[in-house]
């Protein structure tokens, strides 16, 4: 007898399209929010400052306002948003190698969210570059990214209460009682502006923990097409 081949209709796959996430809904996502608050205790269990929904808060800030004067395009500045907001996840693991566990956590959390990878792509290589050690601006989002995070410096990043044990890290960050990031257009330079009380901490001690990234500062900064300068109360340094 002829053998007879049965057609089954296949069911259509529905493949969905990639999603425009939005900084607002990465902040509110629980898994972020955990993420972060457990970052946070391991960094003051391991007596580093402040790495929690603060620093990351601030990093976002000054991250949107080096992009937007940079004049780049609106998506390519919520994505580095993101990125800012996400840059120090990995710490929940270990502080040591926290740029690429933290990519790794990213891409996780943006590919379960829905993002095109096409997106997420640019998003891991900021985070995996922040870091001074072995980082490096890759982008300008990057470059943006790590400016912002370096120059996070302030009292209130002190975790630690008892002030006669502070290291030079909490005596440093707990002497800046102000820090300000500007874009000055007639000078063609990203200034961090410090107001550092020498009582708690000098200006040398800052050099000291402080010099390899604002190395790291003035690489981004080129390929910003910018100068970076240093303003320490009212000292300018380029």
């Amino acid at each position: 007898m002829p053998n007879h081949i049965v057609v089954v209709p296949m069911e259509p796959v529905l493949v969905e399209s990639p999603r425009l996430v939005t900084l607002k809904e990465v902040r509110a996502n629980p898994k972020v929010r955990k993420l972060i608050d457990g970052a946070n205790e391991v960094m003051r269990a391991m007596g580093y400052t402040e790495h929690g929904h603060r620093h990351v808060g601030v990093v976002t800030s000054i991250t949107r306002y080096i992009m937007e004067n940079l004049g780049s395009p609106a998506r390519e500045t919520d994505l580095a948003q993101i990125a800012a907001y996400l840059h120090d996840i990995g710490n929940v693991i270990n502080r040591v190698d926290h740029p690429i566990s933290g990519a790794n956590i990213a891409f996780t959390i943006l590919n379960e969210m829905g993002m095109d990878p096409a997106e997420i792509a640019p998003i891991l290589g900021a985070i995996g570059n922040h870091e001074e050690l072995l980082g490096t601006p890759v982008s300008n989002m990057s470059a943006a990214i790590i400016i912002a995070d370096k120059s996070d410096v302030h009292y209130s990043r002190v975790q630690n209460p008892i002030i006669e044990t502070f290291d030079i890290h909490d005596r440093v960050n707990y002497a800046v009682q102000k820090s300000r990031v500007e874009m000055n257009s007639e000078k063609h330079s990203i200034e961090l502006t410090l107001e550092i009380d020498t009582k708690q901490a000098t200006v040398m001690e800052y050099f000291e923990i402080f010099l390899s990234r604002m190395v790291m500062c003035r690489r981004s900064a080129d390929i910003l097409g910018y100068k970076f300068a240093l303003n320490i109360n009212g000292t300018y340094l380029e």
